[in-house]
């Protein structure tokens, strides 16, 4: 039986040391660009997708420390978009993980820096990253970047959320936004730690597809938990998105409807589990862990 709890504060811990190597002091000049970024990667997250980097890796018998710095990585990227995200041009929100936002807490122009400080940091973290390949680390830059970025990454999934506001959507458009804002990065997370772990192509493209799922995964149960749990539980504020008008699962179909596409798309991620011929223990605890999660 895998100890799914042990293995991401294990993982957790684990990144978060390396994050504070990657990441300069708080009292190197200029101090406040520093404060504001370290204020919100140390903010007390769940590192999920280095979680899932890890699980991945470790299936295809990947070496810890050859994982380590990718899902640094990661993190950087995803704390990066959390602070743009919370931005008053983009969803406007005082709270992030149970405390100020980074704009509230060091204003817009030092929040806007902080975040363009994370994501080069995170490219230069696998560059450097001396226990990998050159041809590793290129195909990582390369997958990262465009899971990251646009046409087909989160900030193109972030800009068709933004216009999809007060719109009535069909499903295939919701889908699209939700796969690109929040899929993306998780695929890429999945997909580093086999493509470190030496899996060939095939392998690669069912982890692409498995992690897809989950990332679907992780979307419906965010927009589940954001109208059925408080704002104290979440750390953030509840009820934004419904606010908002944002797109959403249960805006679009109900909630039952909702909670039932989250089964299914549980099921379609183990699915594509069974066609790898690893051991997939620790990526379907994952999956069952995303299900069930409630903040």
């Amino acid at each position: 039986m895998v100890d799914l709890s042990k293995f991401i504060v294990e993982s957790r811990d684990l990144v978060d040391s390396v994050l504070d190597r990657l990441v300069p002091s708080a009292d190197i000049e200029p101090v406040r660009l520093h404060e504001a970024i370290r204020w919100s990667l140390f903010a007390g997250g769940k590192r999920f997708r280095p979680a899932l980097l890890f699980a991945a890796g470790i299936a295809f018998g990947a070496e810890e420390e050859k994982l380590v710095r990718t899902a640094a990585a990661i993190e950087l990227i995803h704390t990066f978009s959390l602070i743009h995200d919370d931005l008053p041009a983009m969803d406007d929100d005082d709270l992030r993980r149970g405390r100020l936002t980074c704009h509230k807490k060091y204003g817009e122009a030092t929040a806007i820096l902080a975040g363009d400080a994370l994501q080069t940091l995170a490219f230069k973290a696998i560059a450097d990253d001396q226990g990998l390949s050159f041809e590793v680390r290129t195909r990582l830059i390369s997958m990262i970047a465009e899971a990251s970025g646009s046409p087909v990454g989160m900030v193109a999934g972030q800009q068709m959320d933004l216009d999809a506001e007060g719109r009535d959507v069909d499903f295939d458009h919701l889908q699209r936004i939700h796969s690109w804002k929040t899929g993306a990065l998780i695929a890429a997370s999945a997909v580093s730690g086999g493509l470190i772990g030496g899996a060939v192509d095939e392998d690669v493209a069912t982890l692409k597809r498995f992690a897809g799922k989950l990332g679907l995964l992780f979307q419906i149960t965010d927009d589940i938990i954001d109208i059925t749990q408080t704002t104290e539980t979440l750390g953030k504020t509840a009820g934004k998105d419904e606010n908002a008008q944002k797109a959403t699962y249960p805006g679009h179909f109900g909630i039952e409807r909702t909670r039932e596409l989250a089964s299914e798309a549980a099921n379609d991620a183990k699915l594509e589990l069974g066609r790898l011929a690893v051991n997939t223990t620790l990526l379907s605890e994952i999956v069952d862990h995303t299900l069930n999660r409630t903040f």
